[in-house]
């Protein structure tokens, strides 16, 4: 029960990543070690089904619990709060990399791989900064199909490739505050093609990011680490940005000071579920699943 209910709240973490304007559903699912189960588990879904499904039924229902949840409830927190509640998913992240850079080298570690971190790293955050300008000016209509197909897409994108954040990009497209509203309301002409979207993007990308990972396991885990940095600087709510509500954020000593707590929380949360990470591995034995 306690593997269950761990996994359950990964799914939910993982859910909020999906859902968060800047914050990528992958990453965590890298973070909490469920990423590359995940791959395999949807690149060979027939292979172990069983046992895979056991494992990924609480992570999905968890997800699903987040998804929902946060558009109706967290969604407009973050619109209040989104500058401190930025600062503790950064703790999170940061609070969870040791891990992940120690788990990149278990299977040996050499300079290319330090080179591939610092690539994929300059490459993502160049590639951030083009994408969000240009999706700034993207006008797509929301009563259409084929607009919630792409945002499923986009969704799933989130998760095959760890730092992307999908809601960034539909946040500048125009559609996101729209999808939030009716993922709340659970209404199924936007939910089905959404999901929809989804499926299909990752049974297509899924089976060749297992391959990558049997064939240079290393390399992969070093790019995820730097796309994740990448990311990460790319949320860094600075001083004058732009935020949801349309207003600039402007640091205050009270709004620094509430910053650097829920930063310090999200870190000791980060480093907390690396911890328990490593002792629920032993329970769970991940090399029986994927």
């Amino acid at each position: 029960m306690l593997s269950w209910f761990f996994r359950l709240i990964k799914g939910f973490i993982i859910g909020t990543g999906f859902i968060i304007p800047g914050v990528s559903g992958g990453v965590f699912a890298a973070i909490f070690g469920v990423y590359e189960p995940m791959v395999k588990f949807l690149g060979n879904i027939t292979k172990n089904f069983s046992n895979n499904f056991k494992f990924f039924l609480p992570i999905g229902i968890g997800g699903m619990i987040s998804i929902v949840f946060v558009s109706r409830v967290l969604g407009d927190f973050f619109r209040l709060a989104q500058v401190p509640l930025t600062w503790f998913f950064i703790g999170c992240v940061l609070g969870t990399l040791p891990y992940l850079y120690k788990k990149a080298g278990e299977q040996g570690r050499e300079s290319k791989h330090l080179l591939i971190l610092l690539l994929s790293c300059v490459m993502m955050f160049v590639l951030l900064i083009f994408m969000q300008d240009i999706l700034k000016i993207a006008k797509i209509p929301t009563e259409s199909l084929v607009t919630w197909l792409l945002a499923g897409v986009l969704m799933a994108l989130g998760a095959i490739v760890p730092g992307l954040s999908p809601s960034n990009f539909l946040l500048y497209m125009g559609i996101y505050g729209v999808m939030m509203e009716r993922i709340g309301n659970i209404e199924l002409h936007v939910i089905v093609p959404i999901l929809g979207g989804a499926f299909a993007c990752i049974l297509l990308l899924s089976k060749a990011f297992d391959a990558l990972f049997l064939r240079a396991f290393a390399g992969m885990y070093h790019f995820i680490i730097g796309i994740i940095i990448a990311s990460t600087l790319m949320v860094i709510p600075w001083s004058g940005k732009m935020l949801e509500n349309g207003t600039r954020n402007n640091y205050d000593f009270s709004l620094v000071l509430t910053c650097f707590l829920t930063c310090v929380v999200g870190l000791g949360l980060g480093f907390l579920m690396s911890l328990l990470e490593k002792k629920i591995k032993t329970v769970d034995n991940l090399g029986d699943y994927g």
